[in-house]
């Protein structure tokens, strides 16, 4: 056989079905190995697939309106729907977090609290200047007492629902002279009641208004950063109590005792 023959042979072989098909899949296992492999390892969503997609996506849409609907309608019905904040007590905070007139307030710790007289406790920086104020007063003879300092919550709750028994007083007319557990001044550590030394008589009564212990506080006060809590018509509906005081000489303090100074700017 002629090597033209031969040459022809194999033209004639490499054009044949079985060539073009090795050819044709050559030139696709090139081109996949273009696309990168995680393209190609994926499989291309059907569409029965993307209606299932897009009804997951609206189901969650759904649920997301629906909760934010719920949450809208219940957030101002929250305090109504939530057991009262005082066992024992019927009655329910308002929106500012009062509870028949007073706000909340969280106990002191222990290990805050010193000694400013025998059986009464304030947290220390309260006390430093309440003792300071109370050597000012002195050396301008005049003698303030303190009646009653740090109350802890379980000591609270027997001055509201015990004595309030006693006296046959409503939880309202109780809570107008006495603070529910909880939502005391005193369990702060920064509130305390004064008396005149000179006229122990008029200790926790309006009439220590008169005294001269009361009318030095009214003057002096303020440069111990101690401030009449419940003047005569408070914002907050309590009694008057000239004798009841809180300090507020602390960044700790002036933030728990917030509440009640915003409360008197929203009032006329």
């Amino acid at each position: 056989m002629s090597p033209r023959a031969t040459g022809r042979d194999s033209r004639e072989r490499s054009s044949a079905p079985n060539g073009s098909t090795r050819g044709l899949r050559a030139t696709r296992a090139g081109a996949a190995a273009d696309i990168p492999l995680a393209r190609r390892s994926r499989p291309q969503p059907s569409g029965k697939a993307s209606l299932g997609s897009r009804f997951r996506w609206s189901l969650f849409g759904s649920l997301l309106v629906g909760s934010l609907a719920v949450a809208l309608v219940l957030g101002p019905l929250r305090p109504w729907l939530a057991p009262p904040p005082v066992s024992g007590l019927n009655a329910r905070q308002g929106a500012d977090g009062r509870l028949l007139g007073h706000f909340p307030y969280p106990e002191a710790p222990v290990a805050s609290l010193v000694t400013v007289a025998p059986g009464h406790q304030l947290r220390e920086e309260a006390a430093q200047e309440l003792l300071a104020m109370q050597r000012a007063a002195a050396d301008d003879g005049v003698q303030i007492r303190v009646i009653s300092a740090f109350r802890n919550v379980a000591l609270q709750r027997h001055l509201f629902f015990e004595v309030g028994a006693e006296r046959n007083q409503s939880p309202e007319v109780r809570a107008r002279v006495s603070a529910p557990p909880g939502f005391s001044e005193h369990s702060t550590g920064y509130a305390v009641d004064l008396g005149d030394g000179e006229r122990p008589q008029t200790n926790l009564s309006t009439s220590f208004e008169s005294t001269e212990a009361f009318a030095w506080l009214q003057a002096n006060a303020a440069r111990f950063h101690y401030q009449l809590s419940f003047p005569a018509n408070n914002p907050q509906g309590v009694s008057y109590e000239p004798w009841h005081w809180r300090f507020e000489g602390s960044t700790d303090a002036l933030s728990l005792f917030e509440p009640a100074h915003r409360l008197g700017r929203a009032l006329p």
